[in-house]
């Protein structure tokens, strides 16, 4: 029997080197099918994570608003008259009884020739229609007697007597009628008698006094000229004394009551202003918005509560933005509004469970603006996806992003 015959080193290389090129085919597959499948596996969608937490929570209702003195006063002139000028700007201070303008009455205008004898006609004219009224009245008088008489003696019948009757009545109407015609016309000519005892009429300026403490807030009529009556003059108010109109939507109007804390912002201070509303307008009107669409709207009308030292340089008609609190409260479980979407008729929301999305009913509470209380679902610490919108599905992978 022979025995084998013993292996190079350079055999055994060879036979080596032929069993690792076997497994190089089979290495490379599975290479290539884990690429495959890293390259087809969805990626973590990129998200916006927000924590809930317990918080703060307000309420409010945001507009513009209006500042306007409470009580103004139009000052106007009470006769036609030579209006002197008025020495005063806007913004000067006044006090109660401070005269604002001087008004010089016009006399009135005299009765020329031609308007006296027009009156004189008429008056002669008035006159004979009082004659002429007066005689017929003693005829009609007279009839009336001599028919009763005769009606007495059986001699004319009733329907006589009461056509007579009736003369005599309507001849005394027309009397009374020329006779009120005879004083009217008299009237007129006293006017001329007036004019013509003397060239001028004695005219006592009339001095147009303040009605109350403030400051004049608008000049209507600043030189001298003729004004007739009831002309405005100035318009006279104290700024100190200040509320504030806004505008709000009627649904919105409904949840705000009297008594409702406000602040105002932008006004020109660094610190918001405050105010309490004091009423809510019972009756809304139509605006039409800057989008051309139509709106029920109703006036909020609040006082300003903040001290005077620190809101002196604010006057009427100033724009300020008014932040009015419905509710509010001090420690809530909240998430951002823009993590809520609505699911069926439920709130929901997406939770970060083991990087990947979690699709949660939540139960919610009160609204802000920017933030939601949530009463159930979720619980202080939880991730939520903020604006998750059409890309995030329940179960996905996500990955928190740091904005």
């Amino acid at each position: 029997m022979t025995s084998p015959q013993p292996t190079s080193p350079a055999t055994r290389r060879d036979r080596n080197q032929h069993r690792a090129r076997r497994w190089v085919p089979y290495i490379g597959a599975v290479l290539l099918v884990g690429l495959l499948v890293a390259g087809l596996s969805p990626k973590p969608v990129p998200v916006e994570m927000a924590p809930a937490a317990w918080g703060p929570l307000r309420v409010s209702v945001n507009e513009e608003g209006k500042t306007r003195i409470k009580q103004r006063y139009t000052v106007s002139s009470p006769v036609a008259g030579q209006l002197r000028r008025i020495p005063f700007k806007s913004g000067a201070e006044l006090r109660a009884g401070d005269t604002v303008a001087i008004i010089e009455p016009v006399p009135p205008s005299l009765l020329d020739a031609r308007a006296r004898a027009a009156t004189e006609a008429k008056r002669d004219s008035a006159a004979a229609n009082l004659a002429k009224a007066q005689a017929t009245r003693t005829f009609a008088g007279s009839e009336l007697r001599r028919f009763q008489k005769l009606f007495d003696d059986k001699t004319v019948s009733v329907q006589e007597l009461e056509m007579a009757q009736m003369r005599d009545t309507t001849a005394a109407k027309e009397t009374a009628a020329a006779e009120s015609g005879l004083r009217e016309a008299e009237a007129e000519l006293a006017q001329f008698g007036i004019g013509a005892s003397s060239n001028e009429v004695a005219c006592v300026p009339q001095e147009i006094r303040s009605p109350t403490n403030g400051q004049i807030l608008k000049v209507y009529e600043e030189s001298a000229r003729v004004v007739a009556a009831g002309t405005p003059l100035v318009e006279v108010g104290d700024p100190s004394n200040l509320e504030v109109v806004v505008e709000v939507l009627s649904r919105d109007g409904a949840m705000i009551a009297p008594g409702a804390r406000v602040e105002f912002d932008q006004w020109g201070g660094q610190e918001p202003l405050l105010g309490k509303v004091r009423l809510v307008e019972p009756a809304a009107f139509t605006k039409i918005s800057a989008l051309g669409v139509e709106e029920q709207r109703v006036n909020v009308v609040a006082d300003l509560v903040t001290p005077l030292e620190q809101r002196r340089n604010v006057g009427d008609n100033f724009r300020v933005e008014a932040r009015i609190i419905t509710w509010e409260s001090d420690r809530v479980l909240k998430v951002p509004a823009g993590a809520l979407f609505r699911q069926g008729d439920q709130w929901a929301t997406f939770a970060l469970v083991n990087s990947r999305a979690e699709l949660r009913l939540v139960k919610t509470g009160h609204f802000s603006a920017a933030e939601a209380e949530i009463l159930d679902g979720l619980k202080a610490g939880d991730q939520v996806i903020v604006y998750p919108g059409s890309r995030v599905r329940n179960g996905q992978r996500i990955r928190p992003i740091t904005l």
